[in-house]
Protein backbone atom coordinates (compact mmCIF):
# COMPACT_ATOMS: atom_id res chain seq x y z
CA UNK A 1 0.00 0.00 0.00
CA UNK A 2 1.33 3.41 -0.89
CA UNK A 3 2.04 6.03 1.73
CA UNK A 4 -0.16 9.13 1.81
CA UNK A 5 1.94 12.26 2.24
CA UNK A 6 -0.52 14.90 1.12
CA UNK A 7 -3.60 13.77 3.00
CA UNK A 8 -6.13 15.95 4.74
CA UNK A 9 -4.87 15.27 8.28
CA UNK A 10 -1.48 16.75 7.49
CA UNK A 11 -2.99 19.66 5.56
CA UNK A 12 -5.55 20.42 8.28
CA UNK A 13 -2.85 20.43 10.97
CA UNK A 14 -0.76 22.86 8.97
CA UNK A 15 -3.76 25.09 8.18
CA UNK A 16 -4.65 25.20 11.89
CA UNK A 17 -1.13 26.37 12.81
CA UNK A 18 -1.07 28.98 10.03
CA UNK A 19 -4.51 30.24 11.00
CA UNK A 20 -3.33 30.77 14.60
CA UNK A 21 -0.23 32.64 13.43
CA UNK A 22 -2.09 34.95 11.06
CA UNK A 23 -0.81 38.48 11.62
CA UNK A 24 2.66 37.43 12.81
CA UNK A 25 5.50 39.33 11.15
CA UNK A 26 7.46 37.97 8.21
CA UNK A 27 7.91 34.25 7.69
CA UNK A 28 6.47 33.54 11.12
CA UNK A 29 2.96 34.02 9.77
CA UNK A 30 3.26 32.26 6.42
CA UNK A 31 5.92 29.53 6.65
CA UNK A 32 4.76 26.42 8.53
CA UNK A 33 8.08 25.57 10.16
CA UNK A 34 8.67 29.13 11.41
CA UNK A 35 5.00 29.54 12.35
CA UNK A 36 5.06 26.39 14.47
CA UNK A 37 8.03 27.63 16.49
CA UNK A 38 6.55 31.12 16.82
CA UNK A 39 3.21 29.72 17.98
CA UNK A 40 4.80 27.65 20.75
CA UNK A 41 6.57 30.75 22.07
CA UNK A 42 3.45 32.91 21.70
CA UNK A 43 1.26 30.47 23.62
CA UNK A 44 3.85 30.20 26.40
CA UNK A 45 4.03 33.99 26.65
CA UNK A 46 0.26 34.33 26.72
CA UNK A 47 0.07 31.81 29.57
CA UNK A 48 2.54 33.88 31.58
CA UNK A 49 0.79 37.10 30.57
CA UNK A 50 -2.56 35.94 31.93
CA UNK A 51 -0.94 35.48 35.32
CA UNK A 52 0.99 38.75 35.16
CA UNK A 53 -2.23 40.60 34.36
CA UNK A 54 -3.60 39.79 37.81
CA UNK A 55 -0.68 41.54 39.52
CA UNK A 56 -0.84 44.45 37.09
CA UNK A 57 -4.52 45.02 37.86
CA UNK A 58 -3.87 44.90 41.60
CA UNK A 59 -1.14 47.53 41.18
CA UNK A 60 -3.55 49.72 39.22
CA UNK A 61 -6.24 49.44 41.91
CA UNK A 62 -3.72 50.30 44.63
CA UNK A 63 -2.49 53.35 42.69
CA UNK A 64 -6.07 54.57 42.23
CA UNK A 65 -6.86 53.98 45.90
CA UNK A 66 -3.72 55.80 47.00
CA UNK A 67 -4.68 58.85 44.93
CA UNK A 68 -8.25 58.80 46.24
CA UNK A 69 -7.09 58.34 49.84
CA UNK A 70 -4.60 61.19 49.68
CA UNK A 71 -7.43 63.47 48.58
CA UNK A 72 -9.02 62.56 51.93
CA UNK A 73 -5.79 63.25 53.90
CA UNK A 74 -4.85 59.63 54.57
CA UNK A 75 -2.27 57.37 52.98
CA UNK A 76 -3.15 54.08 51.31
CA UNK A 77 -1.35 51.97 53.91
CA UNK A 78 -3.06 53.71 56.83
CA UNK A 79 -6.40 53.38 55.01
CA UNK A 80 -5.97 49.61 54.62
CA UNK A 81 -4.82 49.32 58.24
CA UNK A 82 -7.93 51.19 59.37
CA UNK A 83 -10.21 48.97 57.28
CA UNK A 84 -8.63 45.85 58.77
CA UNK A 85 -9.07 47.20 62.31
CA UNK A 86 -12.70 48.12 61.53
CA UNK A 87 -13.34 44.65 60.10
CA UNK A 88 -14.35 45.92 56.66
CA UNK A 89 -14.03 43.09 54.12
CA UNK A 90 -13.85 44.91 50.78
CA UNK A 91 -11.23 43.97 48.21
CA UNK A 92 -9.09 46.49 46.37
CA UNK A 93 -11.03 46.12 43.12
CA UNK A 94 -14.32 46.98 44.83
CA UNK A 95 -12.75 49.88 46.72
CA UNK A 96 -11.20 51.24 43.51
CA UNK A 97 -14.53 51.10 41.68
CA UNK A 98 -16.20 52.76 44.66
CA UNK A 99 -13.67 55.60 44.58
CA UNK A 100 -14.25 56.14 40.85
CA UNK A 101 -18.03 55.69 40.62
CA UNK A 102 -19.40 56.76 44.00
CA UNK A 103 -17.11 59.26 45.71
CA UNK A 104 -19.55 59.98 48.56
CA UNK A 105 -19.65 56.30 49.55
CA UNK A 106 -15.86 56.10 49.35
CA UNK A 107 -15.55 59.11 51.68
CA UNK A 108 -17.75 57.24 54.18
CA UNK A 109 -15.49 54.17 53.95
CA UNK A 110 -12.46 56.41 54.54
CA UNK A 111 -14.18 57.90 57.58
CA UNK A 112 -14.80 54.38 58.95
CA UNK A 113 -11.10 53.59 58.50
CA UNK A 114 -10.05 56.87 60.16
CA UNK A 115 -12.39 56.23 63.07
CA UNK A 116 -10.93 52.74 63.57
CA UNK A 117 -7.43 54.23 63.64
CA UNK A 118 -8.54 56.76 66.24
CA UNK A 119 -7.50 59.74 64.15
Amino acid sequence: MSRAIDGTKRLNRRKKILKLTKGFRGRRGTNYKAAKDALVAALADSYVGRRDKKGDMRSLWIARLNAACRAQDITYSRFIEGLNKAGVKLNRKALSNLAIEDNAAFVEVVNVAKKALGA
